[in-house]
């Protein structure tokens, strides 16, 4: 685990969440753009586009996801995607500057116990070592697994509702962004070849493809229910699937015997963190303007 990993992995969160914040506030739509069909649509997304907090969030998730090629490029999987939930930590920050509003105690103490468990998770599995690249036996084999889950966990979520169907639906996100994460992984290592070695490599595609799959499948996840439930899957099942990635493909070693006891109990905090955090009006997506301005 180097400084620059570190440093990377949490400017990534860093800009993430102001993606997060600022466009929601660029989100603020008139009375104008009420109401629904092509034209209301079209008015919304004319409004969005003329809103500067929006085009600064663009530049944040375009810095957002330059942070996280070189985290991923110097540093082990393992590593970045777990740091990366600390994006609700700097979220609760920004958000509380941006919508002017003061988090409480609570919103306070889940931000603690979310560090918290972050730590702790990291420092007892910690995580090194592992090569740049897989096989492509190892990749069949992990992209199977990869492949029957996500099926598994969907078939839930389309024949479910309510709280388990929005489980389901985080967790079949959180599979696809690890996926994306190691695919982006593999790509770095073409860098040193330029264009062609990247665009010459079937990874390329694939993670343009499982990424695609994986915003689609947020913003159904965004919708299937309370952010209490879906984000602690979502950001939990991102981190453990990484880690598991990031031994299963790369060969990075995670301590086990008796540190899986506190890795269990820092992932554990981490998604009491989580949930604190989604009810916090700083956090959660999908509120309106005039329900958090002070």
């Amino acid at each position: 685990m180097t400084v620059l990993t570190v440093v990377m992995a949490l400017l990534s969160a860093a800009f993430n969440a102001a993606t997060s914040v600022l466009q929601r506030r660029a989100a603020v739509e008139p009375a104008t753009s009420s109401g629904r069909g092509p034209a209301a649509a079209w008015a919304r997304a004319a409004f969005l586009l003329s809103q500067p907090q929006w085009w600064a969030g663009a530049g944040a998730m375009a810095l957002s996801a330059v942070c996280q090629v070189i985290a991923l490029d110097v540093g082990e999987l393992s590593v970045v995607q777990p740091l990366l939930a600390s994006e609700l930590l700097f979220t609760l920050l920004i958000g509380a500057v941006v919508f002017h509003r003061r988090p409480d105690a609570g919103t306070w103490s889940s931000f603690a116990v979310l560090a918290a468990g972050l730590a702790l998770f990291l420092a007892a599995a910690d995580p090194s070592g592992g090569g740049e690249t897989a096989d492509r036996e190892r990749w069949l084999a992990v992209g199977a697994v990869l492949v029957a889950a996500l099926g598994f966990l969907l078939g839930i979520a389309a024949h479910t509702g309510g709280p388990l169907r929005a489980a389901a639906l985080g967790s079949a996100t959180s599979v696809c962004f690890a996926a994306t994460a190691a695919l982006i992984k593999e790509v770095t290592v073409r860098f040193p070849d330029g264009a062609m070695g990247v665009l010459t490599t079937w990874q390329t595609y694939a993670a343009a493809a499982v990424g695609l799959t994986a915003v689609l499948l947020l913003q159904w996840t965004l919708r299937a229910g309370t952010l209490a439930v879906s984000q602690p899957a979502l950001t939990l099942g991102d981190a453990l699937i990484s880690v598991a990635l990031g031994v299963l493909l790369f060969g990075e070693d995670i301590a086990t015997g008796w540190r899986l006891l506190p890795e269990l109990l820092g992932a554990c905090l981490m998604a009491i963190g989580v949930a604190g955090l989604t009810r916090s009006p700083a956090v959660a997506t999908g509120e309106r303007w005039d329900d958090v301005r002070t």
